[in-house]
């Protein structure tokens, strides 16, 4: 008994004197002193106060045409401003479904307000990029710095495709600019900023992460390669500043994906490169002067890798080359799968004409091909864009509406007589006289064999095509 005492005293007395060290210690490590030479806690404000001066809040007062015409919706196409029916020798021409006659009154010019963000690239000459959709139809616009100060502006150039567009502050003074970081170097998790003005309450901040990167398909603009982020974007944030933790100009806020009209945390804003691409443009020549490729395309589905016999299921597959363009003097061929532009990876096809489409005319790059199963470089230089009278990247199912036959003019394949306009097949992209060669890489030699391979119940039908000397590749899916 007296044993255990001694080892309860013996065990007491060690425990005291931990607890007196202990609180010795730590007196020692948080005496006043220490506390106040604490890491203070991370704060975006010094950031901000470089930023936020080249932010600006933009209002817009303008006009738009609005038609009141009676026809119902589906014949007003047939009476629009460029249709037969309303020209000057048309018994229709002074009627008041033709809108653009002066004669009629079927339409009202209709005044608007409306209020956007933008963001100083250039203080020395006073420009601003903001989105197109923010000062089309404007008559006049008006822009206010952080600082109170106001400026009118004007329009230098716009585009509608990317929705991207210059203004100018007029005799505007002791501006500050953003810098613009390289959009390339972008990782999702990357921390962002949103710089804005919300619902016209002035520059207003929110902050968040990179979601994704690439994102298109959204039917938003045409060239779609968009940065997701779940910074809260709001409307009149179109045309703001989406920035980095260094306070560089990442992307310009564009959309944002709201079913009930607010914020989900789902915005969309366009890269700073192609920002800095087409803005450059739009300050030398007053609008974007795009190169072209010369190609029609389509995603590298998962179908069509496997249908086409492909290990690759990133890229842009080429159906077709258009005569006498860049693709075609480069050699590209259809069938090709472009996989990356002057070493960049090429994801999609909405990636790849989200960049060409940034680029101006003679631009000189390499393009990655897959093909025969090996990469393949070929340096290509832009040639001017121009019209073609083709359907891109449309792609229907059904193959009803060609008259076919078998080739007889001693090589195998089938013939395609004629197409019905608007038909299945026309959808497609079959012509006349085009001859069908393969169908998911399966040889065919007569109707017989067409049958077959349309027999097949595949999910996805790649055709090969002679058209002409080109061979070229339709699908159906």
């Amino acid at each position: 008994m007296k044993r255990i005492n001694i080892v309860l005293y013996r065990t007491v007395f060690i425990l005291n004197l931990l607890l007196i060290l202990g609180m010795s210690w730590g007196n020692k490590n948080f005496n006043s002193n220490n506390i106040s030479s604490t890491p203070a806690i991370p704060s975006l404000a010094p950031m901000l106060e470089k930023v936020m001066p080249s932010v600006i809040s933009i209002n817009i007062e303008g006009s738009t045409i609005i038609h009141t015409s009676r026809l119902p919706h589906q014949f007003q196409p047939f009476f629009d401003d460029n249709s037969p029916f309303c020209q000057k020798n048309s018994p229709f021409h002074n009627s008041p479904f033709c809108h653009s006659n002066s004669n009629s009154n079927n339409s009202a010019n209709e005044k608007f307000r409306a209020l956007g963000s933008g963001v100083i690239i250039d203080a020395e000459k006073g420009y601003a990029v903001t989105n197109n959709h923010v000062v089309e139809n404007a008559n006049t616009i008006q822009a206010q710095l952080s600082d109170g100060r106001r400026y009118e502006a004007y329009v230098i150039g716009k585009d509608a495709r990317s929705d991207i567009a210059l203004i100018q502050l007029k005799n505007a003074k002791n501006l500050s600019a953003i810098k613009i970081a390289d959009s390339d170097n972008l990782r999702v998790g990357d921390y962002t900023v949103a710089i804005g003005n919300p619902y016209g309450l002035g520059e207003t901040v929110t902050s968040g992460i990179i979601s994704a990167l690439g994102r298109s398909g959204l039917n938003i603009e045409h060239y779609e390669n968009f940065i997701q982020t779940d910074a809260a974007i709001n409307r009149g944030n179109s045309g703001g500043a989406l920035v980095n933790l260094n306070g560089e100009l990442i992307g310009i806020n564009t959309a944002i994906l709201a079913p009930d009209g607010g914020n989900i945390g789902i915005g969309f804003a366009i890269p700073g490169n192609m920002v800095k691409n087409l803005t450059a443009q739009m300050a030398q020549f007053g609008q974007v002067r795009r190169g072209e490729l010369g190609i029609i395309g389509m995603e590298l589905t998962s179908d069509l890798a496997k249908i086409m016999k492909i290990n690759t299921h990133k890229g842009a597959f080429v159906s077709q080359v258009l005569p006498d363009s860049s693709a075609f003097q480069a050699g590209i061929k259809a069938g090709d799968i472009i996989v990356s532009l002057n070493k960049k990876p090429i994801s999609s096809f909405a990636a790849l004409r989200a960049e060409i489409g940034s680029l101006p005319v003679t631009t000189k790059m390499t393009l990655g091909i897959f093909r025969d199963s090996q990469i393949k470089y070929i340096f290509v230089e832009l040639k001017p864009s121009v019209k073609h009278n083709m359907n891109f990247g449309d792609i229907y199912t059904g193959i009803e509406g060609a008259n076919l036959s078998n080739y007889l003019d001693k090589q195998k394949g089938v013939k395609v007589e004629n197409v019905k306009i608007n038909s299945p097949a026309a959808k497609i992209g079959f012509k006349q006289d085009d001859i069908i060669i393969e169908v998911n890489q399966n040889l065919i030699n007569n109707l017989d064999d067409l049958k077959r391979a349309l027999d097949s119940n595949s999910n996805v039908l790649v055709f090969r095509v002679k058209r002409g000397i080109n061979n070229i590749y339709l699908v159906s899916e």
